[in-house]
């Protein structure tokens, strides 16, 4: 069809109006072509309610008919609904009531955001460097070669690989080199790599700790893993019950969420086990009143797929993560692999790294969520919190399920997201602890004695404090987190 542009030039110096219609060259059905045109004009949007057309003497001139046929259009037109015509004013397209927006069937429901919110998972978002982040950005642009800013290396940037190699050397006891490190979209991305390696090479069960995050189960079992809990008790989780399983994915630094350290027998055991361990490390860097329990990794380099993140030390919304994967499983992951985080943001964090900002970050954040948790440990005084050596939560250990139950909807009543045990607690697991996996690094510093507050007082209003103890000392025996 060509396009038809229609202007009335008689009525220009009042309102200038353009129409674009898409009318058949040679037609037999004149008439019934411009009355669908302007019926789908007016439909569409494209002519508003009030937009004042040309006169039909104009309209037919433009577009060579005759004005009895652009008379009649309108006529028609207006005797629908369509458009509204005055003596004196001219003919207009008539006022209709707004069209309701159809859903979008991908739009998440809305759901009113708890005020305050304890949940774990999740750093102080205000605490990240934007300010130090977006100076390592400029200096990246100024200075990298155009040729990285093409598609990036799909197991990952060099400049980054490397920069990671020295870091977790040094700072989690990884004993890698660049050429065995993959860069992946975050730990979620990462995992299911490594599980759908794992499937290739013909593994069938993985193992997973009885309490865990259910959205890393649900990725297991999509890449065809048949799932085995694994109990976790006060010296992490049980290694000797992996019999029969291919595979195990484990959070042996800091178990999530119970806050455990895997204890040195099991680690020992676990490095000797011959099947493939997934090492989560996700909040390794925080350790409070000792040394850091370095990478399990370190003990079996070829039977461990160590997995970090920069979604605690940063923010989750960059999609940064890593892979230490053994030299047999190498092939199989990077077969895995396929869109990657921006090359972009893998410039940058390497240039963080080189330039010790992200050190620097790590020993700022540290601090700053030692101290939460010491507020969290007096506030909760005498109460029986545990794993709150290290990491970004603690666990509050309450009577039972019930109490549990109770206790959330309480403090959601009163604006305040918490979490229990139960929704961590993996299928087929036995029910033996009930407690709240408190997340204190999540809210602002604002925000903070406010939630720690309505905390306190969801506690008192419930009467369900949980059995009553000694203060949690700062410091507890190796084995308990």
């Amino acid at each position: 069809m060509p396009e038809t542009w229609a202007k009335d030039g008689d009525q220009a110096r009042q309102a200038s109006v353009d129409l674009h219609l898409d009318l058949p060259g040679s037609s037999k059905h004149v008439r019934r072509d411009l009355e669908t045109a302007l019926r789908d004009a007016v439909r569409t949007g494209r002519l508003g309610p009030g937009t004042r057309l040309p006169s039909s003497r104009a309209l037919a001139a433009d577009l060579g008919l005759a004005r009895n046929t652009v008379a009649e259009v309108y006529t028609q037109l207006v005797a629908e609904g369509w458009l509204t015509a005055r003596t004196g004013s001219g003919t207009s397209v008539a006022e209709r009531p707004a069209a309701q927006p159809a859903p979008d069937p991908l739009a998440r429901p809305q759901t009113a955001a708890p005020r305050y919110d304890l949940r774990p998972g999740v750093p102080d978002l205000s605490a990240f460097p934007g300010g130090a982040w977006l100076a390592t950005a400029r200096k990246v642009l100024a200075t990298a070669p155009r040729s990285l800013l093409d598609y990036p290396d799909r197991r990952g940037l060099p400049e980054l690989r490397t920069m990671l190699a020295g870091y977790l050397a040094r700072a989690r006891g990884v004993v890698t080199d660049p050429g065995h490190i993959v860069v992946c979209a975050g730990f979620a991305h990462g995992l299911a790599v490594s599980c759908a390696a794992l499937r290739s090479a013909g593994a069938a069960t993985l193992a997973v700790e009885s309490y865990g995050h259910q959205a890393h189960r649900d990725l297991a079992q999509g890449q065809g893993l048949n799932l085995r809990p694994l109990p976790v008790d006060g010296r992490g989780a049980v290694i000797g019950a992996l019999d029969g399983a291919d595979a195990a994915l484990l959070t042996p630094a800091h178990q999530f969420p119970l806050g455990v350290t895997l204890h040195p027998q099991r680690r020992r055991d676990a490095a000797r086990w011959g099947g493939v361990v997934i090492e989560d490390d996700y909040d390794g860097e925080f350790r409070y009143d000792r040394q850091p329990v370095g990478a399990l990794q370190a003990l079996a380099p070829d039977h461990v797929i160590y997995a970090g993140t920069a979604s605690k030390s940063l923010i989750p919304a960059l999609r940064l993560g890593w892979l230490v994967v053994p030299p047999r499983l190498l092939d199989a992951v990077t077969a895995q692999l396929t869109a990657g985080p921006s090359g972009l943001d893998q410039l940058i964090l390497a240039e963080f790294i080189a330039s010790g900002g992200y050190d620097r970050q790590i020993r700022r954040t540290r601090l700053a969520y030692r101290r939460r948790r010491d507020r969290l440990t007096a506030a909760l005084h005498p109460r029986h919190i545990t794993g709150i050596a290290a990491g970004l939560h603690a666990v509050l250990d309450l009577p039972g399920p019930q109490a549990e139950r109770e206790l959330i909807n309480s403090a959601a009543e009163h604006g305040l997201a918490l979490q229990g045990l139960a929704s961590f607690r993996a299928p087929g697991a036995a029910i033996d602890r009930a407690g709240l996996v408190i997340g204190y690094a999540r809210p602002p510093d604002h925000a903070y004695t406010t939630a720690l507050a309505r905390l306190c007082a969801a506690l008192n209003l419930t009467g369900r404090a949980g059995p009553a103890g000694p203060a949690a000392p700062a410091t507890r025996r190796p084995g308990t987190g």
